[in-house]
C-alpha cells in the first residue's frame, strides 16, 4: 500500500545542475531526495513561494487542459524505481472513470503544487524500502 508523503524541501542550485526535492513520510520519519531538472525545481519553488509567472507555463497549461476536459487530478503516486530512475502516475478522476497517466515524478509534483491544497503524494512501500 502506498505511503503518504509530503514535499518538505526544494533545493535549487545556481552553482550546478543538481536540483532536488525531498519527500518526507507524513506520519513517520522516512525521507528521501529525488534529483530533478532545473526547470521543474524552479517551477515548484516559485509556486511554493507564491510567485506567479507573467504568462502561463507548461504546468499551468497542463492544469488548464485537464480542467478543460472535465478532469480532476486526485493524487500523485511514485510507483517504482528502476536503474536509479523513479516512475510515477498522476491519477485523474473524470466522471466515474479514474485515469492513471504515466509521468515523471518531478512533473507530477510540479503540477500538484498548482492546486490548493497541493495534490497528495504517495510512494510505494517498495520504493521506500529501496531508498532507505
Amino acid at each position: 500500500m502506498p505511503v503518504r508523503m509530503e514535499l518538505t524541501r526544494v533545493i535549487v542550485s545556481e552553482i550546478n545542475d543538481q536540483q532536488a526535492i525531498y519527500l518526507t513520510e507524513k506520519d513517520g520519519d522516512r525521507r528521501f531526495p529525488i534529483l530533478i531538472g532545473e526547470f521543474e525545481a524552479q517551477i515548484i519553488n516559485r509556486r511554493l513561494l507564491e510567485e506567479r509567472p507573467f504568462r502561463p507555463l507548461t504546468h499551468d497549461l497542463l492544469r488548464l487542459v485537464i480542467e478543460g476536459l472535465d478532469g480532476e487530478p486526485t493524487e500523485v503516486v511514485i510507483t517504482e524505481m528502476k536503474d536509479h530512475t523513479y516512475y510515477a502516475v498522476l491519477k485523474i478522476q473524470r466522471g466515474d472513470q479514474e485515469l492513471e497517466i504515466d509521468c515523471r515524478p518531478s512533473d507530477a509534483i510540479a503540477l500538484s503544487v498548482h492546486y490548493e491544497p497541493p495534490l497528495p503524494i504517495y510512494v510505494s512501500e517498495d520504493v521506500l524500502n529501496e531508498v532507505s
